[in-house]
């Protein structure tokens, strides 16, 4: 029994062994295809023959990259464990160091687009660790493989003819098209349609280079926000103290059904300092809220038992670049360690 019982078993290994090749081989002929009707689809709407050679000729299916994205991790966090992960102490020194290094230009730059510069240095250094990890996957594989799995197919397609515009159009070399296996590019990680809509020149040479042209990596940054309704005068928001038995129903709900429903969300409990300081509202130390003209609404990331914050404007403007609290929490913490204490 137990011979006939291995036979059993090494008869189905064998068979699963000789069917995956066969699956494999399926699935890259109709990649293949999938690729060569991209192709047409490419011609047909006008693109040079010359650019689509270029961009298709190279194409292969990556499987991390599926992977990647139907695997991306969950992990049980909160503020108190996220933060100190993404901020660590080496960042916000080497945050501060870089500040100094570039100042003239990080002060062209802000006055020019109206933000602040300690904003430009949080995202650039919560993005690629200060450029050091832009991602090395190429972008028309990346985008392709993502079209191809057809999970989000609409929306990685609409990246493709972006990504293709930008070799035709923006003139940026083949080459450079490279970043994260999502397809996010350069020093600031932006998408394609990013690129397309906020991607600066900043010193002039013709090319718009977010991946070594420091001028166009913050210039970029800058303009994105400044697009988005940034304000220099005003701060990303603080964390705050709440007293006994608040009413949450005062608070931006912790989940919401995407930015249009969280905007409204943002405009049905958005009060002013005052009227959050008659609230029993307070600033973390216990201390009186800021005596200005200041609206402002409230965050709830790790809902009612979590860290608290008032936001103002410029938070919508970070929440645009990212839709995640804690990533936004995140930029404007950094920020925050930048400026304070001032360097000098």
């Amino acid at each position: 029994m137990k011979n006939i019982i291995n036979k059993w078993f090494n008869a189905i290994i064998l068979v699963a062994a000789a069917a995956t090749p066969t699956v494999y081989a399926q699935t890259e002929a109709e990649f293949e295809e999938y690729v060569s009707a991209l192709r047409s689809e490419a011609l047909s709407k006008g693109y040079d023959s010359a650019i689509v050679e270029q961009a298709f000729s190279h194409v292969v299916f990556k499987k991390k990259i599926v992977k990647a994205d139907r695997n991306q991790p969950e992990f049980v966090e909160t503020l108190e464990t996220y933060l100190p992960k993404r901020v660590p102490q080496w960042k916000v020194d080497k945050a501060r160091v870089l500040y100094k290094e570039h100042k003239v230009l990080l002060d062209k730059i802000g006055k020019a687009y109206g933000v602040q510069p300690r904003f430009i240095v949080a995202l650039w250094g919560l993005e690629t660790n200060f450029g050091k990890i832009q991602g090395k996957y190429p972008l028309i594989s990346s985008l392709v493989t993502l079209c191809f799995d057809g999970r989000r197919e609409t929306f990685f397609k609409a990246q493709l003819w972006d990504a293709l515009d930008i070799l035709q159009f923006e003139k940026v070399p083949y080459e450079k098209l490279k970043g994260s296996w999502a397809g996010a590019m350069g020093q600031v990680q932006f998408m394609p349609s990013s690129f397309k809509a906020y991607a600066v020149d900043f010193d002039g040479d013709g090319v718009k280079d977010i991946w070594q042209n420091m001028g166009d990596v913050f210039a970029s940054a800058a303009n994105y926000l400044a697009h988005e309704k940034w304000n220099k005068d005003l701060t990303w928001g603080r964390q705050v103290k709440l007293p006994d038995n608040f009413d949450f129903n005062h608070a931006v709900p912790q989940k919401t059904r995407g930015r249009a429903h969280w905007l409204e969300e943002w405009e049905r409990t958005e009060k002013t300092l005052s009227e959050w300081q008659a609230l029993g509202v307070r600033r973390a130390d216990g201390s009186d809220l800021p005596k200005v003209d200041l609206k402002a609404a409230m965050m709830i990331p790790d809902g009612e038992n979590g860290r608290i914050y008032l936001a103002y404007d410029n938070y919508k403007s970070l929440m645009h670049w990212n839709r995640s609290y804690y990533f936004v929490t995140t930029v404007g913490y950094l920020s925050d360690r930048i400026a304070y204490p001032p360097v000098e």
